[in-house]
């Protein structure tokens, strides 16, 4: 016979699935040493089952539910009202409720009780549910519990309940509820209590909110409580409130508000030795689950209660060290501009590339740059090269420096950092380093150009364990072309021009960031050509009406074999195709291998091509391209003229003369090199792809798409022995969705604190939002907020707004007036592209995509660095 009521010593973790996440989580503190729990029980997920089950009109009411989407908010109102009418209206059977007449019979049916929700998908690792679910305190009477224990069941079908189920992908019949009876306590004082700063995320800092009386003042945003934080047996910070109310138990049942005397109001809440006693105790309760943890607490007759625990969801994970000692994590998905999560096989990739120096967290890579920190020598370069790449992790480091977090030790006629950088030390002058010599650029791109074909031509035909050991061997080329010395001092040469150019106008001249005009169409781009190339594109198909017309309602990537049917539908697939030979190995988040490329996905190009039909004439790209060269042109005549008359004036125009040249000859390669690895990546995925065919074919995997979250370690045991444990691929897509929803950090520290930077900016106008300025000029014009790529619907003069770009976004740059990013520094890829087409541009612009509203007119000051909404 099955026992609906389990009581709380009768409960571990092991009964998840019987007493939900709350009534576990109590089950395994209570009667744990040092950690008070009010006694109690839970009525098991059987027994809400059961009532289910015996009511057939809700279940025809949940089949209806379960075809609903998030935006259908009236019908979600609707039928999850109906359910719970019905909930509370059945009778709990008679078997059952005897069953809790009989524990609270144990326990003192005169007692005050809680009576709260704990639902199997809640007080997870992976989704907390917190507050979805109703809590009912001080029930007095067994009628009165038997009634709110229906009305938990029915909580489980508010309107917010089930949206955030269909937001997270829970199914509404798999969500099931117990419910918590809990002897009441009646506290002077409650709260919660973070085993890790919910702000910073600091591992090492305790943080407690307490208020007068019952904790539902707290959670329901009644009062403000006082915030305590604490570490390592200190309390480091007091925030004191002014608590006017309080929420207190009524003798006959219910609660109250109740004001607090006005003298009483700003005393603290817990005295410092109270606060010292329930960090000890929050750090018990965190080593018993092994996880930080939110844990609500009532402090009564000078006793703390614990009355839930459930671990902290919101925190970024630590990249994983093996030592105690401090480590400072950057970010490199805000270097490569890529934020969102990598697969296994992506990721793996990249950790290859980076011999292992990368630490993985919440699906993303990360560098610990204590080693480079430790030195003055790595100090100065890691600065330097930030102050480039991202501002605002430039300033976070600073925060670090001046915490004193990395102990400085001086150098000792070693650089010791030097082998810890993943970025190369500019050279102090690029003319000692680099002949100033176009021809070296075309060198590089032809010897890159030649090692991809000999790739072609030898990977034909590996399969097997053989085709893993070919790639990981390749993987060794890629990474001298990627690291070749003399590829990073071109492009290196070309930034340090760009760099000594701006400082010497503006003191010189007083000239503002010319260098950007002296970037516009400058050769060999691999990346803005393919913008350009894109408009040739439009121009083949823009005779032929049926061929548009048949584009603007494509879905699927069959599309271009039906196109040669239509009237000029031979001419514009080959002019695709010809585009997609030299330019589909591109997409968005391109670092990932496992990112469907343009070759695989080709209608991602319709939405741009559409758009350059519409906003542009015949032969535009070729305008665009000589209309920049010749304002490039015209700077540097002006900038030399100005030089010429000042004290000086030859040998500035002489040293000038001689950077231009600089950028001119080698900015446009900073972004081959990248282009060189994703044409690499493309080889690789191919053929990899081909062996995952052979493997579904086997019934080893379900689906090609399978070994991308496997390891490229993983995926060679997978192949040589025909075996796979398939939960690990279903565990590893679980993982994913979760990453998706982490908003990864700039910097983090090994203690978990997430540093964030600012700009340090002076007069700005008010409601400005301030970014780092990297391609001159002021433009005013629409904002087009856009995410994804895939929904852009541009016109001519809009201003795009997006979290972050890479090169495969350079088709919709040709459309646009101005660029705003969130993530970006000066030579990253959006800046350069925006120098490369002239347009003002202003990146780590923070929360933009929030701030700024899709369609409203905003202002970007390229020159000064900031955005102002109209």
């Amino acid at each position: 016979m099955n026992s609906y009521v389990l009581r709380f010593k009768d409960i571990d973790k092991t009964k998840l699935n019987v007493v939900g996440g709350k009534g576990a989580n109590l089950g395994e503190l209570f009667g744990t040493p040092g950690i008070c729990v009010p006694d109690g029980f839970c009525i098991s997920t059987e027994a809400f089952q059961r009532t289910l089950s015996e009511t057939p009109s809700i279940n025809e009411l949940l089949d209806q539910l379960s075809l609903l989407k998030v935006e259908d908010r009236e019908k979600i109102a609707e039928l999850s009202g109906e359910i719970r009418l019905h909930l509370e209206e059945t009778a709990i059977p008679e078997d059952i409720a005897e069953e809790i007449t009989r524990s609270l019979t144990r326990l003192g049916e005169k007692n005050a009780y809680a009576v709260r929700s704990s639902a199997t998908a809640e007080d997870l690792p992976t989704a907390s549910f917190a507050g979805q679910q109703d809590t009912y305190l001080n029930v007095i009477g067994k009628e009165a519990i038997l009634k709110h224990i229906s009305k938990c069941w029915a909580s489980l079908y508010t309107e917010r309940a089930v949206t955030y189920r269909i937001q997270n992908g829970f199914d509404h019949r798999k969500v099931l509820l117990s419910v918590v009876v809990q002897k009441m306590v009646f506290p002077k004082v409650s709260g919660i209590l973070f085993t890790a700063d919910p702000v910073t995320g600091n591992r090492k800092v305790l943080s407690i909110d307490a208020g007068f009386g019952l904790g539902e003042a707290l959670v329901s945003g009644l009062v403000n409580a006082d915030i305590y934080k604490v570490q390592s047996g200190k309390v480091t910070d007091k925030k004191i409130s002014a608590k006017r109310l309080a929420v207190y138990a009524l003798k006959d049942g219910g609660t109250k508000e109740q004001e607090i005397p006005p003298e009483q109001q700003k005393r603290q809440a817990l005295t410092d030795e109270q606060i010292l006693q329930l960090e000890r105790i929050g750090r018990k309760v965190e080593e018993h689950f092994g996880c930080p943890q939110d844990i609500e607490w009532c402090l009564a007759e000078d006793t703390f209660f614990i009355v839930q625990s459930r671990p902290i969801t919101t925190l970024y994970p630590i990249p994983e060290a093996n030592d105690q000692e401090n480590h400072v994590y950057l970010s490199v998905g805000h270097q490569q501009m890529m934020t969102n999560p990598l697969k296994p096989l992506g990721m793996s990739l990249m950790q290859l590339i980076s011999n292992g120096r990368w630490f993985k967290a919440g699906g993303r890579l990360f560098v610990d740059v204590a080693p480079m920190l430790a030195s003055p020598d790595g100090r100065k370069t890691l600065l330097n090269n930030m102050k480039q790449l991202e501002p605002l992790t430039k300033d976070a480091i600073m925060t670090i420096i001046e915490r004193d977090f990395i102990k400085y030790l001086p150098n000792d006629g070693e650089n010791k950092s030097s082998g810890n950088s993943d970025k190369v030390k500019p050279p102090a002058d690029p003319q000692a380093q680099i002949e100033n010599n176009p021809l070296i650029v075309s060198d590089l791109i032809r010897k890159s150009q030649t090692s991809i074909e000999e790739l072609k031509q030898n990977i034909q035909g590996k399969s097997g364990t053989n085709l893993i050991d070919f790639i990981l061997e390749d993987i060794q080329e890629l990474k001298r072309i990627l690291f070749d010395p003399q590829s990073s001092a071109v492009f290196t040469a070309a930034i340090n021009a760009s760099l000594w150019i701006n400082e010497k106008m503006n003191e010189w001249l007083g000239e503002k960031n010319p260098a950007d005009i002296l970037s516009q169409s400058v050769p060999n781009n691999i990346t803005s050509e393919m913008g350009l190339a894109l408009m040739d594109v439009a121009d083949v198909i823009r005779p032929y009406r049926s061929v548009i017309d048949y584009l603007q309602n494509v879905q699927d990537d069959n599309s271009l074999e039906k196109l040669v049917k239509l009237d000029g539908g031979q001419v514009a697939r080959d002019a695709i195709l010809s585009y997609l030979d030299k330019y589909g190995m591109r997409c968005s988040g391109e670092i990932d291998i496992t990112k469907p490329r343009f070759s695989e996905n080709p209608t991602a190009l319709v939405p741009m091509i559409l758009s350059n039909i519409k906003n542009f004439e015949p032969k535009a790209s070729s305008r665009k391209f000589e209309q920049g060269r010749r304002v490039a042109s015209k700077k540097e005549k002006e900038l030399l003229e100005r030089l010429n008359k000042l004290p000086d004036g030859e040998e500035k125009v002489k040293e000038t003369k001689k950077m231009i040249d600089l950028i001119r000859n080698f900015i446009g390669y900073r972004e081959y090199p990248k282009y060189g690895m994703v044409s690499r990546y493309f080889v690789y995925k191919q053929a990899l792809l081909k062996e995952a065919e052979r493997l579904v074919q086997t019934n080893v995997i379900h689906e090609k798409e399978d070994i991308y979250y496997l390891t490229f370690a993983e995926l060679r045991e997978v192949i040589a022995t025909n075996k796979l444990d398939f939960n690990i691929i279903c565990k590893r897509k679980e993982e994913y969705k979760l990453f998706e929803k982490l908003t990864p950090p700039r910097v983090i520290t090994s203690e978990g604190e997430i540093i964030t930077g600012e700009y340090k900016r002076e007069n700005l106008p008010v409601g400005a939002m301030a970014g780092l300025p990297v391609s001159s000029g002021v433009i005013e014009g629409r904002a087009r907020v856009i995410l994804n790529m895939a929904d852009a619907n541009l016109e001519d003069g809009d201003i795009l707004i997006t979290a972050f770009t890479d090169p495969s976004w350079t088709p919709l740059f040709v459309s646009i007036k101005g660029l705003v990013t969130e993530v970006g520094g000066l030579m990253t890829h959006g800046a350069v592209i925006a120098r490369e087409y002239g347009l003002p541009a202003v990146v780590g612009v923070e929360n933009a995509t929030r701030l700024i509203k899709d369609g409203q007119r905003i202002r970007v000051h390229g020159t000064d660095g900031y955005v102002e909404i109209l």
